[in-house]
């Protein structure tokens, strides 16, 4: 994530494509590192997500974002885990699997524990999303 967002000369790339970003070409002992999706096409968009939540002060449970394209598929992605406070910003670097063209809808959602099944009310005060990439 330290060279997230990419610069203005958008994403590097490898391969074909590698002489467009000529000022990365001079560089030596550089590494590449390729995030790959499980399924074909195999393709990931690198997104920063930041969650702040509202409702109690701490409970348990977990937190997931569903990512849903125009095409009627959704891929889910947990993003906390364990003890969740309103006082604090969850941040996580996502690979999502949906093109942020194609994205037309994103849920939020939470699971409780067993222990603060009955009592336990959380919600997301605001979600923000960052692109990797503008394109």
């Amino acid at each position: 994530g330290r060279c997230f967002p990419c610069s203005q000369e958008r994403c590097p790339m490898m391969g074909y494509y590698a002489d467009r970003f000529p000022d990365r070409l001079k560089m030596v002992n550089q590494k590449y590192f390729s995030n790959t999706a499980a399924d074909p096409p195999f393709t990931t968009w690198r997104q920063k997500v930041f969650i702040k939540l509202s409702g109690v002060k701490k409970t348990r449970g977990n937190i997931y974002l569903v990512f849903h394209d125009i095409e009627g598929k959704a891929k889910e992605y947990e993003i906390a885990s364990g003890v969740l406070s309103q006082d604090q910003v969850y941040t996580k670097y996502l690979d999502v699997e949906v093109n942020p063209k194609n994205t037309n809808k994103i849920d939020f959602f939470w699971n409780k524990t067993v222990f603060t099944l009955l009592w336990a009310r959380l919600g997301a005060e605001t979600v923000n999303i960052i692109h990797g990439e503008d394109g």
